[in-house]
Parts: C-alpha cells; structure tokens; sequence
C-alpha cells in the first residue's frame, strides 16, 4: 500500500534504536525525509547511515536532550519545515510507590512527560502550518496500571489524556494527533524491565527470558511492527483518525 507519504518531512525522537529507529525505516522506505533526534551523536549518526544507504532521503541528525527546555527549543528552532512529529524518547524506571523517590520520577517525567509536551508545544506552529500529524509514542502501562511501574502508569495516562486534548483542538487547525500503546517490544529496554520483574518475582535476573512464553504469541512485539503502526497512522491513508489512542500488545 502506498501511504501517500513521499516527500514529506518527519522528526523523530529516541529516533537512533528500537521502536524510534523503526519509526525512522519505515518513514524513509515510504519516501519520507527523516530528521532523527537522540542524546548520544555517535549511535544517531550510524542509524542515519543505515537509512541512508538504503533509502534515497535526506536523513538528518539532531543529537539533543530533550528534558532540558532550552534544547527542545534548539531542536524546534533547527526542525525545518515539518509534516510529522513522532514523539518516542524517554524511559521511565520500573519500581512501586515506595521504591520511586521524586528526583528520579521527575527526572524521568522531564524527558518522557514534559519533553513530549514541551517539543509539541514548540513544534505545533510548523505542524499547524503544514497541517501536519503528532503521533505519540506512549506505552500500554497507562492502561494495566501496574503497581510495580507506578511512575509510567501515571506518566504514561497524562500522555494520553494529553493526546486525546490535543486531537479534540487540533483538527479546527487541521492538525491530527494520535498515540500508540505498544505493549512488550523487543528492544533493550524492554530487557532491562523483564530483568527488574525477573528478579522480582523469581528471585533470578536472568530468567527474564522465561516471562516472554506468558506473552500472547510466546514473544514480545518487534520494532518494524510498531513503526509500521507509526507510518499508517501519520499517513493520509489515515487522515479521518484524530485524537485516538491505539493498543498494540498482541490481545492479552
């Protein structure tokens, strides 16, 4: 399916590895020029290699911190014209009420919670000018509401409520806003979850493997599945889909 997607100009953030990476594929295999967003230079330049050698796009590279707003205004200020907003950085620590102290909540929510409103806040006059699409990448946690991950549940819910506000506004300026809640991803992140919960629940980090046969289909969900949800949804194959919030966990 052609997704109408060509020569349109996306950002990406967390856009060097997993499912931001992913995001970034797809969007360049679909004739997108991709603008990729992550802290560490080096691992940003070797994905944009990547899609450059095999996609004829124009990838460029923004190494920023987005929890700190004086970047997210140098990122806004050197976005160029855009068309799609891909939010996806950001990892909140596992740990229950107790075991989460404020500085790392806040620390964590700076980057994952504020950074996405924040870099849509400073991105929203280009995307309204272009009539342009925000999809958020959020994280089934605000749906399961487990006590084990009480930061991202609660982080991962305003996100929500955040996107179905901005969808609910948006299309009078003919902007659309939409999320995905992926459930367990393949990427390195989600190792590092399954080793906390690993050890847990069954006294062995090493066992995180062994949570993965509960899992609907015995395996966690790989990258390209949820960046081809990513394109299809920023796509004008998608244009009446405004303000939703998309689950993809495999349908425990």
């Amino acid at each position: 399916m052609d997704l109408r997607l060509a020569g349109k100009r996306a950002l990406i953030t967390g856009g060097s590895k997993g499912i931001g990476r992913a995001s970034a594929e797809t969007l360049a295999e679909e004739g997108c020029d991709v603008v990729l967003v992550a802290r560490d230079p080096s691992v940003l330049e070797d994905a944009a290699a990547a899609i450059r050698a095999k996609r004829q796009v124009r990838v460029e590279v923004i190494a920023a911190d987005l929890s700190r707003q004086t970047e997210v205004e140098r990122v806004a200020e050197a976005a160029g014209e855009l068309d799609i907003l891909v939010n996806n950085a950001g990892a909140i620590p596992p740990g229950n009420l107790l075991a989460v102290d404020d500085s790392t909540l806040r620390a964590a929510w700076d980057l994952k919670v504020f950074g996405f409103i924040s870099l849509t806040r400073a991105l929203y006059p280009k995307l309204r000018e272009r009539q342009g699409v925000i999809v958020n990448v959020i994280g089934a946690a605000g749906e399961t509401f487990d006590p084990g991950y009480v930061a991202g549940v609660a982080g991962n819910a305003a996100l929500m409520a955040f996107t179905r506000a901005l969808g609910r506004g948006g299309h009078k300026e003919g902007i659309r806003a939409v999320a995905i809640n992926p459930g367990p991803v393949a990427t390195q992140r989600m190792e590092r979850l399954l080793r906390h919960r690993a050890e847990t629940e069954l006294g062995n980090a090493e066992r995180w493997r062994d949570l993965c046969a509960a899992m609907p289909y015995g395996r966690p969900a790989e990258p390209e599945e949820i960046g081809a949800a990513v394109a299809f949804l920023a796509s004008p194959r998608s244009a009446y889909t405004n303000g939703t919030v998309l689950t993809i966990n495999g349908g425990p």
